[in-house]
């Protein structure tokens, strides 16, 4: 049995005044505010997540 892959993301901006779904992004992400951390599944669809808010985050392999 393989390991599931997983990718750590961490919020390093702010979401205020940014454009529309950005915020809905990060929660799906399960990040809440800045300076949170989460290790997720290296999933196509979080890898999509990812790029939408690639300038409010910092990812980790």
């Amino acid at each position: 049995m393989s390991a599931k892959k997983t990718v750590k993301v961490k919020q390093i901006a702010s979401v205020a005044g940014r454009a529309p779904g950005q915020k809905e992004t990060l929660v799906g992400l399960g990040l809440k505010r800045v300076g949170a951390e989460r290790v997720l599944e290296d999933t196509p669809s979080v890898r999509g997540m990812i790029r939408k808010v690639q300038h409010l985050v910092r990812v980790e392999a």
